[in-house]
């Protein structure tokens, strides 16, 4: 059987249906992969996968991602390596402490971002998958940088073109307060440069490429820095480039980090339990090296 695609807008977000990801075949596959370079983030309902079989999806669009953040993160019992724990529970399955480090950590979930923009070679797709929903809130946030793009004027187009800014997740967790990075993390995850525009290569369009985790810009102050990225994301989460996405048990969602900003909504994590699991497939080359723009020092 085909897959059925039901499209919320022309060119961004679409459910899938009629397909089984623990078993694919390899023409739905391709007509997954064009689904996904057309619309950016795909929904997957009513999803029954294993860790295995989840992983085995996102394998088919390249490598998965092993190392975490938080040094204490990698020798997580409760998922393995492939996987980052997008939930509010502790190493025993409990909901966690209100000051544990880990919660204090995922306030940073809640900012607009992309998902590794900070590492040297960012990530291409987050492919998360729910187990367990709250009853309110906790919801994600998709906004389409592409259209964004698209609607700025020429004029802002060509201030952007060529500007490189330096991403890490210090400077992201600092605009929530969150200061308790070890140096050895620290030290692991510098700041790293990725260009503000880039082409996407399978549709050709062209793209913001901004994040939380921005922190400066490459011949700029900082205040000057801090106000065009404040300015472009007010630009980017406006209202008709924003696709709110409200979870059930079992949905794949998964997202082209090249191309969208995404956020997690608020929920009483001390109450609900929120379980979900994400693998991110890394992305080819630095932004910089894939445009072949010269990389700062």
């Amino acid at each position: 059987m085909t897959i059925a695609i039901n499209a919320i807008t022309p060119d961004f977000v679409a459910e899938i249906y009629d397909v089984d990801l623990a078993q694919l075949s390899a023409e739905d596959l391709h007509a997954v992969k064009q689904a996904f370079w057309k619309y950016s983030v795909l929904i997957f309902p009513e999803q029954k996968l294993t860790p295995q079989q989840h992983v085995a999806f996102a394998q088919q669009f390249g490598p998965i991602e092993m190392d975490r953040v938080l040094a204490a993160e990698n020798a997580d019992p409760r998922l393995g390596h492939e996987f980052a724990d997008i939930s509010n529970l502790n190493r025993e399955g409990k909901i966690w402490d209100k000051a544990s480090r880990q919660r204090l950590y995922k306030e940073g979930n809640k900012l607009w971002h992309t998902d590794s923009s900070f590492k040297y070679k960012p990530g291409l797709c987050s492919l998360l998958y729910s187990t367990k929903i709250v009853p309110i809130g906790g919801h994600t946030e998709f906004a389409d940088q592409r259209a964004a793009y698209d609607a700025l004027s020429p004029a802002m187009k060509q201030k952007l073109d060529g500007l490189i800014a330096m991403h890490a997740i210090e400077y992201s967790r600092k605009r929530t307060g969150f200061m308790e990075f070890e140096q050895s993390e620290a030290q692991r995850l510098p700041p790293v440069p990725q260009l503000l525009v880039r082409t996407i290569p399978e549709s050709g369009r062209k793209s913001l490429d901004i994040a939380s985790h921005i922190g400066a810009i490459k011949g700029m102050g900082a205040a000057e820095a801090e106000a065009l990225f404040q300015q472009l994301l007010a630009h980017v989460i406006q209202r008709q480039f924003v696709f709110t996405h409200r979870w059930r048990v079992n949905d794949l969602v998964m997202w082209d980090n090249r191309c969208t900003l995404h956020r997690g909504t608020d929920f009483d994590d001390m109450r609900f339990v929120r379980d979900m699991r994400r693998a991110t497939v890394g992305d080819v080359a630095n932004t910089c090296e894939q445009a072949g723009v010269a990389v700062p020092a």
